[in-house]
């Protein structure tokens, strides 16, 4: 015969382990949430190519940090309008993504993967190529599509001799 305290302590467990659980999405959920981060990189992806500011600055939120190598974060759209701007000015971009892993957990997203960008100076001279690593943090928006909030990005080429 079972004690009604081993029960009660049966039950206590039972109850604990199920509001602990955590509810893992759908394969299809996860499916359509990809596809949704996909599509927001192709699109921002196709303007940064294009130079596109007024697209660029479309799908950026007021709280997107850019960090890259050797200089402070660009922080916010205006911050990161300007540095599009300059950037644009200066060159053409001709820029290629790889992603390698996205992990998806609830209304946040982060990708890693690898880039290569081609930059001509708009003025004649050579191109600069630089290729590397990045890793990048997705909010997902109230409407449920997916924005880039965080991008780190660098280089995995050797730094130059002193």
């Amino acid at each position: 015969m079972v004690s009604p305290c081993t029960v009660t302590a049966m039950g206590c467990t039972v109850i604990l382990l199920a509001a602990c659980s955590t509810t893992r999405p759908h394969a299809a959920d996860t499916s359509a949430q990809l596809a949704a981060i996909s599509a927001f990189n192709a699109r921002y992806l196709k303007a940064i190519n294009e130079g596109d500011i007024a697209t660029l600055s479309s799908v950026t939120n007021d709280d997107h940090v850019m960090i890259s190598p050797n200089r402070p974060p660009v922080t916010g759209k205006a911050d990161n309008d300007a540095a599009n701007g300059r950037t644009f000015q200066r060159s053409k971009i001709d820029e290629t993504w790889m992603p390698i892993e996205t992990v998806i957990d609830g209304d946040l997203a982060y990708q890693r993967g690898t880039f290569m960008v081609v930059a001509s100076p708009r003025t004649g001279g050579v191109s600069r190529t630089t290729h590397g690593n990045f890793l990048r943090i997705y909010r997902r928006q109230s409407d449920g599509s997916w924005w880039m909030t965080r991008d780190m990005f660098s280089s995995d080429q050797p730094l130059p001799a002193n």
